[in-house]
């Protein structure tokens, strides 16, 4: 029988280049699919992540949350309920000295600098990672943090088995007892934060904002808005204004909160719902003015884009302090400017030595990361909105610019990409096209075709069916792209100007390039084999089965990776699909 298994999946290794293939080899995957997982002694923090991740398929709250969708105060009275039920009421969680952070663009970076200036001044940090902005990237467990690290397995299997099991007493008919996956490790978090004794916690709120099961925080000490655009609009709205509506619903009475420069109508609405709650709102200054007269800032995270968000984790952090009244914070104010665009400024001052640190020491993983190992360059970032994707190709032809490789070969630019839910991917892989890649690879956000050997990479909400259709989608997006770019009235017109947001520097363009090939994988341990080619030092993964090569992009693609000089390869599109790449390149994050 395991011989079955493995021939089956060498068998689905390349994904059909056709809908009609992904569609006939169904029931084969589906069979695939549903292998039961090996069960080996201590495993019991698998066992309770299993367990966590059957509140994916929660239909009965999916259905609650549309009828509640006019209705916030129903669903935060549902939250606050579960909360009850979990031992904790509202006011416990005061205890917390919470950062509420929120946003459409950037409130992950946002949070992670905030979190790191705080602990560079010795203070014990929680920081929760929600479920609705980002994917965690190997381990659930990376959501709950502590100092910065993710929580133990050994700490999150005792929290989340004696989480469970006082939700659990409340089972009956009329009532379900569990919240679903979200409320679940939101929940969680809390009981881990208040239980660890830490000195604050940062927060990332979910999607949106006054619909946010975080939103159940009710005295937060500051909050937090990072850039808007448009994403989640089936939940949020169809406009930038209707999304800030929303973000702008994490705003309390009397709570100090601030922004970053946003479009004027977005603006105004977050304007005029902070003064609709009474909240003191105030627009972040640009990085510039903090370090006008002393030494330029350095970031620990990559890319032009950043410098919005550290500019907000400054102003969040400097508020923080001075509300729990560190007196050197007080003496560093240097003004508050006047009025501007209806909103007052935040304050302009010199950061201390800490938060230079706290902002040179900030990691984000999968987040403008770059691995560079022997003659492949792996460029991560989880890019998936449009200005997202922008900020990423900004970023990937400047790192281009500074990388150098010794010759002897070609250079090779290939696209790893993916792009799930109602985002759309035709708009994504269009500010895409300009970097002229070799080749493009589609692969759906699983790690092996069998997902359910790791229960961290498990989604009970899609099948693979559905993903690989997902992914045979985007390669005829990018080939009717590509037909588009090599047509004549495309050749005649202007090029993009060099250094403009989405546009290639023509020395960058490969050199050698005739059209890009695209591919479809089943996964993405088959899609790295075959960007690798073994050529990785720490990736060694088993030759590739035949059936990787039985088409002839893949067969000829295969010969020209082999001798390349050099492997650029951009992974973009999901967070999703940044974490399976890294997970496979960097073993030591699942341990």
């Amino acid at each position: 029988m395991s011989w079955a298994r493995s021939h089956l999946r060498s068998a689905l290794s390349l994904a059909a280049v056709s809908a009609r293939g992904a569609t006939t080899e169904g029931a084969a995957r589906r069979w695939l699919s549903a292998w039961p997982a090996p069960q080996e002694p201590g495993m019991e923090y698998q066992d309770a992540v299993r367990m966590l991740n059957t509140l994916q398929t929660n239909a009965s709250y999916l259905e609650q949350v549309k009828r509640q969708r006019s209705d916030p105060q129903a669903q935060l009275e549902a939250m606050e309920v579960y909360l009850a039920r979990s031992g904790l009421q509202v006011e416990d969680l005061n205890q917390l000295n919470i950062i509420h952070v929120t946003g459409t663009k950037g409130k992950g970076s946002t949070c992670a600098f905030t979190e790191r200036i705080l602990r560079s001044y010795g203070l014990k940090t929680g920081f929760f990672r929600s479920l609705g902005s980002s994917p965690h990237l190997v381990q659930v467990r990376e959501r709950i943090r502590i100092n910065g690290k993710p929580i133990s397995p050994e700490l999150f299997t005792k929290h989340f088995w004696r989480l469970y099991h006082q939700l659990e007493e409340f089972k009956d008919d009329s009532h379900v007892a569990m919240p679903a996956y979200f409320r679940f490790l939101t929940l969680m978090a809390f009981h881990v934060f208040l239980q660890e004794k830490v000195d604050l916690a940062v927060v990332e709120v979910g999607i949106g904002g006054a619909y946010d099961c975080t939103n159940i925080i009710r005295k937060p000490v500051v909050c937090g808005v990072s850039s808007l655009g448009m994403d989640h609009t089936s939940l949020l709205g169809d406009t930038v204004e209707k999304i800030a509506w929303q973000k702008g619903g994490i705003f309390k009475p009397g709570v100090p909160a601030f922004t970053v420069l946003q479009p004027e109508g977005p603006l105004a609405v977050l304007r005029d719902r902070a003064q609709q709650t009474s909240c003191p709102l105030y627009l972040c200054p640009p990085l510039e003015a903090l370090e006008d007269g002393g030494l330029p800032l350095t970031l620990g995270l990559e890319g032009e884009h950043q410098r919005s968000n550290a500019a907000l984790a400054l102003q969040l952090a400097h508020c923080w302090l001075e509300q729990q009244d560190h007196q050197d914070i007080r003496e560093l104010k240097v003004s508050r400017p006047s009025m501007r665009w209806q909103l007052p400024l935040a304050p302009v001052f010199h950061p201390t030595s800490h938060m230079r640190h706290g902002l040179r020491d900030t990691e984000w993983p999968g987040r403008t990361q770059v691995l560079r190992r022997g003659p492949l360059t792996w460029y991560l970032d989880g890019a998936h909105t449009t200005s997202s994707v922008q900020a990423c190709v900004r970023w990937y032809c400047q790192s281009l610019q500074r990388s150098k490789h010794p010759s002897g070969g070609p250079e090779v630019y290939v696209l790893l990409f993916n792009s799930t839910g109602d985002r759309d991917s035709a708009a994504l892989l269009k500010l895409l096209q300009p970097c002229q890649f070799d080749y493009a690879v589609f692969c759906p956000n699983l790690t092996e075709v069998s997902s359910t050997e790791n229960a961290d990479q498990q989604n009970f909400t899609v099948t693979l069916d559905q993903v690989l259709l997902r992914c045979l989608q985007h390669q005829q997006h990018w080939s009717c792209l590509s037909e588009k770019q090599a047509s004549p009235d495309f050749l005649s017109s202007p090029s993009p100007e060099p250094g403009r947001p989405g546009s290639l520097q023509p020395a960058l363009r490969p050199p050698h390039s005739t059209g890009t090939n695209s591919l479809v994988f089943s996964c993405i341990s088959h899609a790295l084999q075959w960007i690798s080619q073994g050529r990785d030092p720490i990736f060694q993964a088993p030759s590739p089965p035949r059936s990787l090569l039985s088409h002839p992009t893949a067969s000829s693609g295969a010969s020209i990776l082999r001798e390349a000089g050099a492997i650029h390869v951009l992974v973009t599109g999901s967070l999703h699909l940044v974490g399976g790449v890294l997970k496979l390149l960097e073993p030591s994050l699942s341990q």
